[in-house]
């Protein structure tokens, strides 16, 4: 299946990790002419399954499933000990015990084979991207397979592997940075990154962060890409499982800045206290901070 036949608009609806992505709003996008999204990541594989028979029955239109890629990267753990004990205070503030350091894959098997078993129309993946024979393996089932870039390296390596499109994810984008690694690399805004990653892949490109408005949209077009993928945009709609603090914060203007104070990788958030009396201290590791 070709892009464009997924969509009658060319928006994406981003999938929204952490409570904001339901199948509600994954079916609202879709009914909307775009490719709604649900996000797999922090969620049970049983709740994945869930809501992906929730959005069926909400809609017939075509959907895609979002999966984190399980990346390791050395850590500092005295570092993140540091951190933790840091963070004591905060767990003080809340009335909460503070959460043991560890590593996760997210349930990245189970995951794999339930969106093999249900096929969506597009399984994206985000911090990575599989070897080409689980790329092959979904498009065997008739997914088409997405990759997050946030580079042209990491593009030439999902091109590498057999994707059918990139989502070119710029800076701008609020939440966290889908990079491959969470490096001290330079962090490139979208109309750069797809400029670059247009030269050295033909693959369709889905253009990601701080899209917004219809001119928005129309300026990423204008420059390459075939559809525009909004996230933050969507977070305010009935549909979205945001928090009402949440929709507060987003409503009050606030400045948004580059962070690992929350998960220990690098993300976009509205700066609050927290990421004021934190974010110069936290140390770089995912999931372990998380």
């Amino acid at each position: 299946m070709e892009l464009t036949e997924l969509f009658e608009v060319p928006v994406v609806g981003a999938p929204l990790a952490g409570g904001p992505s339901t199948p509600e709003l994954a079916a609202a996008v879709s009914e909307g002419g775009g490719l709604g999204f649900l996000a797999a990541g922090y969620r049970p594989v049983e709740e994945v399954e869930r809501e992906l028979a929730r959005v069926r029955a909400l809609t017939s239109r075509p959907f895609g499933v979002n999966l984190f890629y399980p990346a390791r990267e050395q850590v500092d753990d005295a570092a993140i000990a540091a951190y933790a004990e840091r963070l004591r205070a905060e767990a003080e503030r809340y009335g909460v015990e503070p959460g043991e350091p560890r590593w996760s894959d997210d349930g990245w098997e189970a995951k794999l084979e339930l969106v093999a078993r249900e096929r969506p129309a597009v399984v994206s993946f985000t911090f990575g991207c599989p070897d080409s024979e689980v790329v092959e393996s979904l498009r065997a089932v008739g997914s088409a397979v997405w990759c997050t870039v946030t580079s042209a390296a990491e593009a030439e390596a999902a091109a590498g592997a057999g994707v059918d499109a990139l989502v070119a994810q710029g800076c701008e984008a609020g939440g966290h940075q889908g990079s491959f690694r969470d490096d001290a690399e330079e962090a490139v805004s979208v109309l750069a990154l797809l400029q670059r990653v247009a030269g050295v892949t033909e693959r369709p490109l889905v253009a990601a962060g701080g899209i917004a408005t219809g001119r928005a949209v129309a300026a990423v077009l204008a420059a390459g890409a075939t559809a525009a993928q909004l996230g933050t945009a969507f977070l305010l709609t009935p549909e979205a499982g945001t928090s009402e603090p949440h929709r507060s914060a987003l409503r009050s203007g606030r400045p948004t800045k580059l962070t690992r104070a929350f998960t220990g990788r690098r993300g976009r958030g509205i700066v609050n206290r927290f990421m004021a009396e934190h974010g110069g201290r936290a140390p770089r590791g995912y999931p372990e901070v998380h």
